[in-house]
C-alpha cells in the first residue's frame, strides 16, 4: 500500500501542475494586430472591384477606389456618387474578395477621414464565400470624421444581417474565421432617417482588426 507521504506528494504535484495550467490559460495573448489593408505602403488596389447599384437597371450611381500620392503621403480614396432613387434605395460601393480569418480580433479599426457634403458610410462584410445575392451581408453604418484624420472603430459585434439594405432577424452571426468580402459603402438611406445622395470621399490611411 502507498504510504501517506508518498500520496501527499502526488497531491501537491497534481495540485501544481493544476495551478500552472489555469495559469497559462489566463495569460493567453490576444492575436496580434492584423492590418487588412495598408494603403500607406501600396499602390496596388486591383483587388477592390464596383459595387454599386448599376448591377440594377434603375441604378445610376457610381463608385471606384484608387491610390492618391505624393511626396509626403500615399493613401487610397474611395470616390462615390450616389444617385438614388425618389425612395432612397441606391448605394456606390467597392469591395475586396479574399480569405481572412479574425477569429480572436474583437473589432474593425479604420483610419480615415470623409470629405463633402455627406459622410455617412458602411461597411459590408461577407463570410464562407457567400458573397453575392441571394445571400445577406453583415453591415455596420459610421459617420468619417471631417477635417482631421481620425480611427473609426467597428466592434465585429455590431455587425447585423441585411438583405438589400433592409435588416434581416435571424440568429446567425457573422463567421470571423472565414470572412470572404469586405467593401465600403455610401449608402442611400431607404431604410434609414437621414437620406443621401451626390458626391462624397473617403479618405483611408489602413484598416486593421484589432
Amino acid at each position: 500500500m502507498m504510504n501517506l507521504r508518498v500520496l501527499n506528494l502526488l497531491s501537491v504535484t497534481c495540485t501544481i501542475i493544476i495551478s500552472i495550467s489555469v495559469l497559462a490559460a489566463s495569460n493567453v495573448s490576444p492575436p496580434a494586430r492584423q492590418y487588412l489593408f495598408d494603403f500607406t505602403k501600396t499602390d496596388d488596389v486591383d483587388n477592390w472591384q464596383e459595387q454599386s447599384d448599376t448591377v440594377r437597371s434603375v441604378g445610376m450611381s457610381k463608385a471606384v477606389l484608387v491610390i492618391h500620392r505624393n511626396a509626403e503621403f500615399r493613401r487610397a480614396i474611395f470616390f462615390a456618387l450616389l444617385n438614388p432613387q425618389p425612395n432612397g434605395a441606391g448605394f456606390a460601393g467597392i469591395r475586396a474578395l479574399g480569405s481572412y480569418n479574425l477569429t480572436g480580433h474583437t473589432k474593425l479599426q479604420i483610419l480615415c477621414r470623409g470629405q463633402g457634403q455627406h459622410n455617412g458610410f458602411k461597411v459590408v462584410l461577407r463570410h464562407k464565400g457567400l458573397n453575392d445575392e441571394p445571400n445577406y451581408s453583415f453591415e455596420q453604418y459610421f459617420q468619417a470624421p471631417k477635417d482631421d484624420f481620425a480611427i473609426r472603430e467597428l466592434p465585429f459585434s455590431e455587425f447585423k444581417a441585411y438583405y438589400r439594405g433592409k435588416r434581416v432577424v435571424n440568429n446567425e452571426t457573422l463567421d470571423l474565421s472565414q470572412v470572404s468580402s469586405i467593401g465600403f459603402q455610401m449608402y442611400g438611406g431607404v431604410y434609414q432617417p437621414i437620406k443621401q445622395k451626390g458626391p462624397a470621399t473617403l479618405e483611408i490611411d489602413w484598416i486593421r482588426a484589432e
